[in-house]
């Protein structure tokens, strides 16, 4: 440890000489905690301190911020030496400021990821440190930036606590915390403690969490609730299995009737219940009866391709999963269903925490344009409204819409909403559902031809489907891009030659959003480039009342 002394008042009266070698590993127990903005972690430092304290055990915290909420977390570094002040004497320990790599008797951590990361720095020891991490993950933005699937896989996170802890629990603190109406924090302390890595008594911990106030009792049934877990000294067998799992694993069906999943194979199943219902949520029965229809096509298909199922039936899977979301595209109806669900009252109800004598409030804020509008219309009114709106963007004005405040909290706010969540029955007369049908069956038909001419071509077309994702621009350019490469790379050619031409398009165009990687690969492969879009130019006046000293302000550098 450290020859500097603590910080003045961090623990008994100095004075007294510095005190070595008398746990069992010669010095205080040390415990590193990870915890995200907002998540409490400084609420959670203090509570141990201050049940150190009310033990009678000399302890030290010492905090490092993170550089922002997602790009790295806020580090408490905790000792405790465990022999009672009473025992000591007038001797006081020696502390250190910050945590050793490598010497570690445990690490806490809120976030999966952020586990990894500490564990990436050297912090965990496979023969000392023990970890007790939450499954829960929080996207960074390399991940959100991504325009494919960037998410880091759990898999490869948790077999690191197998190669570098001594010890691990691993379980959904949020989840905990949410059931519990309480913050993290309160869930991590109470794992903390079940650990039974200090020599703190269990009533010492909920002495301090009650002097807490009027939060107290949600605290406290958060702190039970992970005591108990970790207490009870539940292995991880089950969530680790799950979670490397190989992809093809069989899955029960959930969400569709037994009449629509038995005609599919064990490992579509899972995957086709999900789609199943997510679409009968979306417009009704009969459109998961469409989505189950479409579904058997393919499944045909890949069967006449590998009569055997060599393949684990991926073309069908793959399909499920990407057919169902395209099928259930975001509009108006959608938003308006979802922003007035119960649930989602109950989950802004469980973030905010209102007390008893609290007024919340919600307002919701949209800004819907000639796009969203024109998607509900006959395709006739559609046109005539998106004409409009081109030739006013062609004066150089900005595109219509039209930006909405919403009182959810209030009657009327939300009977706005639910009256028009109740317009499904609009949604398939409009424009936009025939243009999706018509672009769906397109990629359908790509699927089923490709599977039949070779089983990797199918597979590979399958796969197109992850390029149809966001709203707006984004989705729309997904969409001419996956018909750009079925029109030019799947029809002709031969089959192994045009599945790695799709498979190298695909990779390019979700690597590189301004599209010129996937123009370079199409020209690669023998197919043209995109077509150049016109986009109009705006020219903008400068305001009539900024002032000359204005002015050479903004020229300034």
């Amino acid at each position: 440890m450290s020859a500097a002394r603590p910080p003045a008042g961090a623990n008994a009266p100095s004075g007294g000489s510095a005190l070595h070698a008398v746990s069992k590993r010669g010095g205080p127990i040390s415990l590193l905690i990870c915890a995200l903005g907002g998540e409490g972690g400084g609420v959670l430092t203090e509570w141990l301190v201050e049940t150190a304290r009310h033990a009678g055990y000399p302890a030290q915290a010492t905090s490092i911020p993170g550089v922002a909420q997602r790009t790295g977390a806020t580090t408490y570094y905790l000792e405790v030496f465990p022999v009672p002040l009473a025992q000591l004497g007038d001797r006081r320990p020696v502390f250190s400021l910050t945590p050793v790599p490598g010497t570690l008797d445990a690490l806490v951590s809120s976030e999966l990821l952020e586990t990894a990361r500490q564990i990436g720095n050297g912090m965990a020891s496979p023969d000392r440190t023990l970890v007790i991490t939450s499954s829960a993950r929080t996207l960074t933005t390399q991940e959100r930036m991504q325009l494919g699937d960037g998410r880091a896989e759990p898999a490869d996170l948790l077999k690191l606590l197998g190669r570098f802890a001594r010890a691990h629990q691993v379980f959904d603190m949020n989840t905990l915390a949410r059931e519990a109406g309480t913050v993290v924090s309160a869930v991590m302390l109470g794992a903390i403690a079940g650990s039974g890595l200090f020599p703190f008594r269990r009533e010492d911990y909920e002495a301090v969490v009650q002097a807490g106030g009027k939060s107290a009792e949600a605290s406290l049934r958060g702190f039970a609730r992970a005591y108990e877990r970790v207490a009870q000294g539940r292995t991880q067998a089950d969530y680790l299995a799950q979670v490397l799992a190989p992809a093809d694993a069989p899955q029960s069906p959930r969400g569709a009737p037994p009449a629509a999943a038995d005609p599919f194979p064990e490992p579509v199943r899972g995957m086709f219940g999900l789609g199943y219902a997510r679409l009968v949520d979306y417009q009704g029965t009969a459109y998961a009866e469409l989505y189950a229809g479409r579904l058997r096509q393919v499944l045909a298909a890949e069967r006449e391709a590998d009569p055997q199922g060599a393949h684990g039936f991926a073309v069908t899977k793959e399909m499920a999963r990407w057919l169902a979301l395209w099928m259930a595209f975001d509009d108006i109806v959608r938003v308006a269903d979802l922003k007035s669900r119960a649930s989602r009252s109950a989950r802004v109800q469980r973030e905010v925490k209102p007390g008893v004598h609290d007024l919340l409030k919600v307002y919701d804020h949209f800004k819907p344009g000639v796009p969203e509008f024109a998607a509900l219309l006959p395709a006739p009114l559609a046109g005539r409204l998106t004409a409009w709106d081109r030739r006013r963007v062609a004066r150089g004005k900005a595109s219509w819409a039209l930006p909405l405040k919403v009182a959810t909290h209030s009657v009327l706010g939300m009977a706005a909403l639910r009256t028009l969540a109740r317009m499904k029955w609009l949604r398939p007369r409009g424009s936009r559902y025939a243009i999706e049908q018509a672009m769906i069956g397109q990629w359908l038909e790509g699927v089923v031809q490709g599977t039949r001419r070779a089983w990797e071509l199918g597979h590979e077309i399958a796969l197109c489907g992850r390029l149809i994702k966001g709203y707006g621009s984004t989705n729309e350019r997904g969409k001419e891009n996956l018909l750009h490469v079925l029109e030019h790379l799947a029809r002709g050619g031969v089959a192994p030659e045009a599945a790695q031409a799709i498979r190298a398009a695909r990779e390019a165009a979700l690597a590189d959003d301004a599209g010129k990687a996937l123009d370079a690969a199409l020209v690669q492969h023998g197919a043209p480039p995109r077509p150049v879009k016109a986009v109009p130019v705006r020219w903008v006046r400068k305001p009539r009342g900024l002032a000359a000293d204005d002015e050479s302000r903004l020229k300034a550098p």
